[in-house]
């Protein structure tokens, strides 16, 4: 790409170009009889020809929404003239669905092997909560166990990981928030990259450890401990009996060490954050690349954030395995629409303001590069919220678009790994779950190069290719698979993202 062209169609039907950095007013941006009107930054939208009131707007060849005046060409397109609008879908079910050819090279990582027969990423030992109240002890027995140096005799485990929330009481006991918790609790405890875990409630919540436990052996490891702090005798005493549980968990899990597996034994869940503009023609369209490549080598991806699809659904249906399959992600959709409306929200809540300022205007524009995620597998199945994963694929989770809410239902449902695209620069990380961060610009990824993992804005800046991109994004899901630490891992991060999703009442 050479230096005057500023501007980037990207498909013979739009009607805006994008802003491939900063463009002053009268610039060409080396689009022949184009002036721009107004200044623009990078990764906003121009029209590239007169768009009337009320017409569609287009990028990807899709609709993006309506005008909301005039547009002149050269004249910036963002939320002063493009709206929302309405427009009819196609879901067109199943009907571009031919599945990848398998892959022709045989490739493994190095993970833990469960004796579930799932692979795990990680070795944690995980505290786990049933409710709010049990937060701070759960913490309190985690540090407890570091300062006393109760690891320092287990080396083959990556750490204590205490998985703390604000609910788990004050609630029904029989909607589908309390499914749902259970969905996302039982998920946490039979993870794959636990190799053992604590369970702790206070005792008198609604989500009971009884009810969880259930009599059943939740892990095939049979390594989980499991009391209540009223049954205990208080605080101390719990943290003291946690103590020794922690340690006869540690001896179970330390016995846990690498071994080869195939990458069939990947779940890689799916997210993008603080998006912009380029979001849709870097980081996302790449991200779909290597979900294909993990596909063909029988591993699993899960695309979510039901509310940020919103507008691009019709391109999943058609990749659905069946129209059953289809139905089910459209089933999703409409209770997402009663959702927002009894709640007094609406579908097109987002873009956020970082959204905005990064270029994006409209939900239908938003969710059409979020979907680029998916590549072009077919879409095998639809899962609820922290629903085990029994699929092998490219899979939809729903959820909602609340990044640490998507990502713990994704971690519930099964993801060993977590790959999350950004271009406002987002941190974070999902402890037991690494998480590689890609960035959509170079800007962004050189100011937070300590947070960021993958740069994809070369894929402007330098013409790199998005199957040489997608190639890096999966040869680095492999490496972190077998050990290495990504940033946000480095950093720490991991011990305040996990948050079930909260729905209906709170008594």
């Amino acid at each position: 790409m050479s230096q005057l062209q500023r501007l980037l169609t990207l498909h013979p039907q739009d009607n805006v170009a994008i802003a491939l950095g900063d463009i002053a007013a009268g610039h060409a941006g080396g689009v022949e009889g184009l002036r721009l009107l107004q200044a623009v930054k990078q990764g906003h939208k121009v029209a590239t020809a007169p768009i009337r009131a009320g017409e569609n707007v287009m990028r990807y060849g899709q609709i993006i929404g309506q005008a909301k005046a005039d547009i002149a060409v050269g004249e910036h397109v963002h939320v002063h003239n493009l709206g929302m609008g309405e427009h009819s879908r196609d879901y067109a079910y199943a009907s571009e669905n031919a599945p990848l050819a398998p892959a022709t090279e045989d490739r493994s990582f190095m993970g833990y092997h469960r004796a579930d027969g799932r692979v795990g990423t990680r070795n944690y030992i995980g505290i786990l909560t049933s409710v709010n109240c049990s937060g701070s002890v759960a913490r309190f027995i985690a540090e407890a166990a570091e300062k006393s140096g109760l690891l320092d005799d287990f080396e083959h485990i990556d750490g204590i990981v205490p998985i703390t929330h604000g609910t788990g009481c004050g609630m029904s006991g029989e909607n589908e928030g309390y499914a749902t918790l259970f969905r996302t609790l039982s998920g946490y405890a039979q993870h794959p990259n636990f190799g053992g875990i604590l369970l702790i409630g206070l005792g008198c919540e609604v989500m009971q450890i009884s009810d969880l436990v259930g009599g059943r052996a939740i892990r095939a490891d049979g390594a989980l401990r499991y009391m209540t702090i009223q049954h205990e005798g208080g605080t101390r005493r719990t943290i003291g009996k946690g103590l020794e549980e922690l340690r006869g968990i540690a001896k179970l899990a330390n016995e846990a060490r690498r071994a080869p597996a195939p990458v069939s034994h990947l779940t890689v869940g799916m997210q993008c954050g603080g998006s912009d503009g380029y979001s849709g023609i870097t980081a996302n369209p790449a991200l779909g690349i290597a979900s294909d490549l993990l596909v063909r080598h029988g591993g699993t991806t899960i695309l979510s954030e039901t509310s940020e699809i919103y507008g691009a659904e019709h391109l999943l249906t058609r990749r659905a395995a069946s129209v059953e399959v289809g139905e089910k992600l459209i089933d999703r959709i409409r209770w997402w629409e009663d959702y927002t409306a009894r709640n007094h929200g609406e579908m097109d809540n987002n873009p956020s303001p970082g959204n905005k300022r990064g270029g994006l205007t409209t939900i239908l524009e938003k969710s059409l590069g979020a979907v680029a995620k998916s590549g072009s597998a077919p879409l095998t199945e639809v899962y609820l919220f922290g629903e085990k994963i029994d699929r092998h694929g490219f899979v939809f989770m729903d959820s909602p678009g609340f990044d640490p809410c998507s990502v713990t239902g994704q971690i519930a449902s099964g993801a060993n790994l977590i790959v999350f695209t950004t271009g406002r620069g987002s941190v974070s990380g999902y402890m037991p779950t690494p998480c590689i961060k890609v960035a959509t610009n170079s800007d962004m990824y050189h100011r937070m190069s300590e947070d960021m993992d993958i740069n994809c804005g070369d894929i402007v800046s330098d013409g790199v290719g998005l199957e040489d991109k997608g190639r890096e994004i999966f040869e680095m899901l492999i490496r972190v698979a077998s050990g290495e630490k990504t940033n946000s891992e480095t950093l720490g991060f991991g011990g305040v993202e996990f948050v079930p999703w909260q729905i209906g009442a709170v008594m």
